[in-house]
């Protein structure tokens, strides 16, 4: 007999359901969350010990999407749900970046959490719901996790703050941003906007917060219920005589490295000093200490090197204080075939971007369980080894190249014309050609580059810089376009993309248990001020579009034709349309009122195109000449084809000015022949008239 445990509380608009102890009873922990009639089954296992030698927290984050949830039969030949697609990519990434920093220092049991939405109603995205579902199995499985955690989605409409809207509200929204935390504190952002302000952004996460209190609190009465037996398990002794030890004969050595500029340099030097602290604690004859402490605690040592002399008010490991950009290199153009091209350089970050025009047709159509989405707007990262000095398997995008090309979607996308203005599918693509630090942010100032480069009319350029924190106790700093070594050896990954006007994209990641109001506040507006100083150095190399687009990028043109000449375009099974598509190497594009789209790759082809669509849906006119051909000639006249389709008679009386005994004596079948449009009858037929037409 099944007896679970429930928890029931209003959230917003919605009326929010946790369940255990009725599905999935052999993990670690199950959790069934029902927001509204979208449902979520989370489940976590936790491996009751460390596998030997790890030195990492083995956390992985599955969250997927079965089609039968929405109703659906997956598409493809083999009918069932197949690799992760991009939004559950971007949605695990989602919910293990606020847990990730809630498990203690040393612990390295593995842990999986696996997230399934099983049924949704098609109104709201189920990722919310899916970080409930998380927070609560995490926190009722006896693994050491200093949550819950609450998540909310924030929407910015009529100059309110909205919580959890749905998809519909958010399509009238100035904002999505997603933000998850503790009671105390804010731990994750993310988000895109219509260039709001530093103020209006703040406000956002902090309403976030404020409202998620009440899934944090429920959430907290719904494991004390459930009363789970806590995982035997106690942070590791940290070796203090290791500590001091390696501190005095090798914190000097660290230090002085870390003053060294260029990064292969430096990580060189890094390497030499590790090597000799090995050499002196853990030879082989006779070790002092485990290699593996000694590794343990040198990383250690940098960490706290680097983060004291932030602190202590030293120059960073560039020798740049705490606001300073790096130096910028901008060029456009750098590639000679591409419709537009940018090279971007922040000290050691380079991303070489391109921008591709293509015709609707070469708009992404995505499957989602809401249906199928077309997306005219592409942006794809790639972040080669070789970018950091290193080798490595080239394969596929991986997780974190597909949520920093997202990122950089969300800073440029806000700033895209309309379909209606801009009729054209584009593709960004970067390609990290150098890494030393915020490669996602220089994708946003090449991308801005590129798209103008191209002559896509921006609304405004765009540009991103990203922001670390160094923070011990009530001491903080906040570093401007921070390097690898302070992302990785720092507390905060906070990077903002904006116009001049206004942010178009925030994403906040945090190491620690969250950080402040105040802390928010100082990183965004000395975000702002770097961002304004990248846009300055943008704006002298290109500051608007090019005027026209690309000689190299496919021209188009639009016309409105008589929707019932649409057939007579398309013609029987499609072969008028498909000779002209052909014969001019343009695509057509016809919607069913009669709006229709061409795109050539050359000016010419799309005006060859539009000559033909024009002559086969063009209107008699009556008094206008054409040039017809003689289509049948009969005893009282001749049949003209004076358009395609069209046809009209040339009375016997009609041909000359003086009568006619004999039309073959005059006109023969496949003849050119011109003629002047004398009337158009009511049932349509057309009176011809070669008379005067040498006149007219």
């Amino acid at each position: 007999m099944l007896n679970p445990i429930k928890k029931t509380f209003q959230y917003g608009a919605q009326t929010v359901q946790l369940e255990t102890g009725a599905i999935a009873r052999q993990a670690t922990a199950a959790v069934m969350v029902h927001m509204g009639d979208t449902s979520v089954l989370v489940t976590v296992v936790g491996a009751k010990e460390a596998q030997g030698g790890t030195d990492f927290l083995p956390l992985t984050v599955h969250y997927q999407e079965r089609t039968y949830a929405a109703g659906r039969i997956p598409g493809g030949y083999f009918k069932r749900e197949g690799r992760a697609t991009e939004k559950e990519t971007l949605t695990s990434r989602l919910i293990d970046r606020p847990i990730r920093p809630l498990f203690p220092e040393g612990f390295y049991n593995e842990v999986q959490v696996t997230v399934t939405v099983v049924s949704t109603d098609k109104e709201s995205d189920p990722d919310i719901a899916a970080m409930l579902g998380t927070s609560a199995a995490l926190s009722m499985a006896g693994i050491p996790f200093k949550g819950p955690v609450g998540a909310a989605r924030v929407g910015y409409i009529n100059g309110e703050y909205v919580l959890n809207p749905t998809y519909k509200e958010l399509a009238n929204s100035d904002l999505d941003l997603v933000v998850a935390g503790t009671d105390k504190a804010v731990l994750m952002v993310e988000s895109e906007a219509k260039e709001l302000s530093e103020d209006q952004m703040l406000g956002a996460v902090l309403f976030g917060h404020e409202e998620m209190q009440t899934a944090i609190e429920s959430i907290k009465a719904f494991a004390a219920e459930v009363n789970s037996t806590p995982l035997a398990w106690q942070a590791p002794v940290v070796n203090v005589e290791l500590k001091n030890a390696l501190k005095d004969a090798f914190a000097a050595s660290i230090s002085e490295a870390y003053t060294i500029v260029e990064k292969q340099s430096r990580y060189t030097r890094l390497d030499e000093i590790k090597q000799q602290a090995l050499a002196q604690f853990a030879a082989e004859e006779n070790p002092q200490f485990v290699a593996d402490d000694v590794l343990t605690a040198f990383e250690d040592l940098k960490y706290r090197t680097v983060r004291d002399n932030i602190l202590s008010g030293k120059p960073r490991i560039d020798g740049r204080n705490l606001e300073t950009v790096r130096a910028l290199d901008v060029q456009v153009g750098v590639l000679g075939r591409v419709h537009g091209s940018a090279l971007f350089t922040r000290g050691e970050t380079q991303a070489l971007v391109t921008a591709t025009l293509g015709g609707t047709r070469d708009a992404m159509i995505i499957d989602s369980l809401e249906g199928s989405l077309t997306e005219n707007f592409m942006l794809h990262y790639n972040f080669p080894a070789y970018s950091v000095g290193e080798t490595g398997r080239e394969s596929g995008p991986k997780r974190r190249e597909i949520g920093h090309g997202r990122l950089a979607r969300r800073g440029v996308q806000p700033m895209l014309p309309s379909p209606e203005k801009f009729p054209y599918a584009v593709r960004v693509v970067s390609d990290i050609t150098e890494s030393n630090g915020s490669s996602s942010m220089a994708s946003v100032c090449g991308a801005s580059l590129a798209l103008m480069d191209a002559g896509v009319p921006l609304k405004a350029p765009v540009a991103g810089i990203a922001m670390g924190l160094v923070k011990e106790g009530d001491r903080f700093a906040v570093l401007s376009d921070i390097l690898g070594d302070e992302d990785h050896l720092g507390d905060m990954d906070f990077k903002v993309a904006g116009s001049a006007n206004g942010i178009t994209a925030l994403q906040m990641d945090i190491k620690i248990e969250g950080i402040t109001e105040e802390i928010m506040e100082v990183a965004l507006n000395q975000a702002r001020g770097g961002r304004l100083h990248i846009l300055n150095a943008m704006n002298q190399v290109i500051a608007n579009a090019r005027p026209e687009v690309s000689i190299h990028a496919p021209t188009y043109t639009t016309l409105q034709i008589n929707p019932e000449k649409i057939r007579d375009v398309i013609g029987k099974g499609g072969a008028t349309i498909r000779a002209i598509c052909e014969e001019t190497k343009a695509t057509i594009d016809i919607e069913d009122n009669g709006f229709v789209r061409i795109y050539g790759e050359t000016k010419g082809a799309t005006q060859a195109a539009l000559a033909k669509v024009q002559a086969i849906t063009a209107e008699v006119e009556v008094g206008a000449i054409y040039d017809g051909l003689v289509s049948k000639v009969v005893e009282f006249g001749a049949f003209v084809t004076i358009m395609p389709g069209t046809d009209g008679l040339v009375h016997i009386s009609q041909i000359t000015n003086e009568r006619v005994a004999n039309v073959g004596d005059y006109l023969k079948e496949g003849q050119t022949v011109k003629v002047r449009v004398m009337d158009v009858d009511q049932r349509g037929r057309i009176k011809l008239s070669m008379k005067d037409v040498s006149n007219a």
